[in-house]
Order: structure tokens, then C-alpha cells, then sequence
């Protein structure tokens, strides 16, 4: 296994009424606040007049920055550095899901660059400081409340790239379950397949030689709360139990505790940046459709037992069964709560995307000539995937 470093500094207030911490915790770091939200969702189940009115108590000076999209935009996030600028912002607050977040994020570095974020986004300029960060998060899906990473999309280029650097750790984050009971039945699926992908990230179906089996068991143990959890947030939206676990889960998927003595490897997620970054899909559909499909186009006599592993582990497969058939009964099973269990749509074309654009996105999730992960993928393993999923 792989020699680590293991350090997470974002402090978490997690449950009911903890946002009368907020104000403090917020002022803490500065005393002009950028708040930053999307469209205007945490105004309709009262968070925002909540959250104003504990910065206001705080005597904290507010600022907003609203409208933040669903794939954020590097225009949104040059428009909140400017506004940092002008007024002079010490502290960003982001209220939302990992959109709002991972532009935050970003506004934090761009604060400290004279130029365009993309030039951060691209690695053709360094990130040098970041303004602090706070979150209040409303979804469970991207664990970008306690990364120190962030995804941002050129809708000019059709480019989507991530950006992660120490300095953009959150600083504090409050996880409130009560303020994901509104996420609709869709969203709340796609954010358990985004779970679920930041779980295989970590090199799970590697092969388990030199692992840290601690790290896999721990993962099938995420696996299956949020098998056994999301179904029943679907159905009971108001279940705090559900809520919670999922929120909780989506956290450690992606804070860096399950990539010690391992490496990540994102395949499906640039994979499926792709899609998002030419068709603006939700990014956890598109990962729900692209996953099965990778995981049967990576299929042989080397990966087999583990996905038979994850299958027996996870959903119940007959140990008894060789290898392959239970690999192939894993996979099944999975795209099985996927499309029926989580009821997502299964194909690329039931969400309006063709095949026009495959050659350019499959070259693109290749930048060096091959897709590294469990099994490397050449931009036509990826092409071919993406017309699979069709």
C-alpha cells in the first residue's frame, strides 16, 4: 500500500439548530461576508431568512451573490471575485449544494488572481491564497463541504475541469439534514449515483494486493447505507434517519480519509464531465447512466472477482457463483437500483443527447493519450462507452 498524509481541517457542526453557531463561526474570519446561493431554492424553505438574520446578529456586513448554476460557470465565478474586490470581502459564505460550493471555491482563488479564473481552472496560473470558506449545505451529493476541491465548466470551450488546492478547504461547514427534506425525488437519486461514483473513485475495484482492506470495508459499509438509505429519502423525503445518513455519507465519500494508502482513480467522473460540460446534465444522472457501462466494458478474468467482491459485499450475490457470473449478477443488481430502485432513466437519448459530439468528448476525458484508473482507457474505449449508453 501507499505511503500517506492524512489531514482534514474543516471543523463540522452536523444535525438540527446548529445555525446559531453560524454568526460566530462566520466572524471568526472576517466581518464582510460574500454570500453566495443558486436560484433562489434556500429562500423558499426559509434557510436564506435564516441564515441573514444570524449573520446580521453577528453584526456581520453582507453581501450576495445569487443565481449560481447547477455546473458552474467560470463567468459566475469571475462575477463573484469582482464583487469581492469592490467590497472589499473578507470571508465567503456559500448556502447550497456542491455547485455552490465548488464556485465559491473557485471565487475564493480568483479573489488573489488579476485575470481569468479559467487561467487557475487550466493550471496556467497558480492558485497563491483564497479567501476563507464557510458552507451551509442543502443536498447530499458532492462532499465538496469537506474537500478542498471544486469543479467548474467553460460553456464557451465545453470544457469541464476541476480545480483543487489546499487553500480551498472549507474552513467550517453546518450539515443540517431538516435542510435536504425539500430536494426533489430526482435530485435526491442523482446525488446518491455522485456518492456512489466518489466511492469506486478510490480505486475500490483495483485489484486488492498491497490495499488497505480496512479502506474497502469501510467503503462497502458507505455502499450500503446509501443502498438501504436512499430509496427510503425518496419515499419519505421528511425521514431524518434517511436524510441524515445519506448527508453523512456523501461527506467521507470524498473528504480524502478513504484515499489513504490507495490513490483515486476518477474514471466515470471524466467521463461523464464530458457529458455535463457539452449537454449541461445533472452531473450524478449522467454518471448513473455511464457507470454500469464502464464497469461492463472493463470486465475481464483480471476484474472480475471484484466485482464479484462488491456484489456479494453489497447487494447479497451468491458467493458460490464463479468470478465472471458474479461479477455480471453484480452489475446487474447495481444498474437494477439505479433504474428501478432509484427509478433514473437508463440511456443517454432519454436525456437528449446524440452521438454528434462522442469523438471530440472521448479525446478530451483523454488528455494524455489514455484515461488512467482500474483498467486504462484510450479515448476509443471511451467513445465506445458513451455510445453504449446511448
Amino acid at each position: 500500500m501507499k505511503n500517506f498524509v492524512f489531514q482534514n481541517t474543516t471543523k463540522i457542526f452536523f444535525g438540527k439548530e446548529q445555525l446559531g453557531a453560524l454568526g460566530r463561526e462566520v466572524k471568526s474570519y472576517g466581518s464582510r461576508v460574500l454570500l453566495v446561493y443558486g436560484g433562489g431554492s434556500i429562500k423558499k424553505i426559509g434557510l436564506y431568512d435564516k441564515v441573514m438574520k444570524e449573520l446580521e446578529d453577528a453584526g456581520l456586513t453582507v453581501f450576495e451573490l445569487s443565481g449560481v448554476e447547477p455546473n458552474p460557470r467560470h463567468t459566475t465565478v469571475n462575477k463573484g471575485a469582482q464583487i469581492c474586490r469592490e467590497n472589499h470581502i473578507d470571508v465567503l459564505l456559500a448556502v447550497g449544494g456542491g455547485s455552490t460550493i465548488d464556485c465559491t471555491k473557485a471565487i475564493a482563488a480568483a479573489y488573489y488572481y488579476d485575470g481569468d479564473v479559467w487561467d487557475l481552472v487550466t493550471q496556467k496560473a497558480p492558485v497563491i491564497n483564497a479567501l476563507p470558506i464557510c458552507t451551509v449545505l442543502t443536498i447530499a451529493a458532492t462532499g465538496s463541504e469537506m474537500d478542498c476541491g471544486g469543479v467548474i465548466s467553460n460553456v464557451e470551450t465545453n470544457e469541464k475541469y476541476g480545480l483543487v488546492h489546499p487553500l480551498l478547504q472549507p474552513k467550517v461547514s453546518f450539515l443540517d439534514p431538516t435542510n435536504t427534506f425539500t430536494v426533489s425525488a430526482y435530485q435526491t437519486a442523482c446525488g446518491s449515483a455522485d456518492i456512489l461514483s466518489h466511492l469506486f473513485d478510490v480505486y475500490y475495484f483495483a485489484d486488492n494486493d498491497g490495499k488497505m482492506d480496512m479502506i474497502d470495508r469501510i467503503i462497502e459499509e458507505i455502499i450500503k447505507t446509501v443502498v438501504k438509505y436512499a430509496p427510503i429519502a425518496i419515499k419519505e423525503p421528511d425521514n431524518y434517519e434517511a436524510r441524515a445518513n445519506l448527508m453523512w455519507a456523501a461527506t467521507w465519500a470524498l473528504n480524502g480519509f478513504l484515499g489513504t494508502g490507495t490513490q483515486m482513480a476518477p474514471t466515470c467522473h471524466m467521463i461523464e464531465h464530458e457529458l455535463s460540460a457539452f449537454y449541461d446534465i445533472t452531473h450524478g444522472h449522467g454518471l448513473a447512466i455511464i457507470t454500469p457501462h464502464w464497469m461492463e466494458h472493463i470486465l475481464n478474468e483480471n476484474t472480475a472477482s471484484q466485482f464479484k467482491k462488491f456484489g456479494v459485499n453489497v447487494f447479497g450475490v451468491d458467493a458460490a457463483l464463479s468470478d465472471m457470473e458474479g461479477a455480471k449478477a453484480a452489475i446487474a443488481k447495481f444498474r437494477e437500483f439505479l433504474f428501478q430502485t432509484l427509478g433514473l432513466k437508463s440511456k443517454l437519448t432519454e436525456l437528449g443527447i446524440d452521438d454528434k459530439h462522442f469523438t471530440d468528448m472521448a479525446r478530451k476525458a483523454c488528455p494524455h493519450g489514455e484515461l488512467a484508473g482500474f483498467v486504462k482507457l484510450a479515448p476509443k474505449d471511451v467513445e465506445e462507452i458513451f455510445r453504449k449508453s446511448l
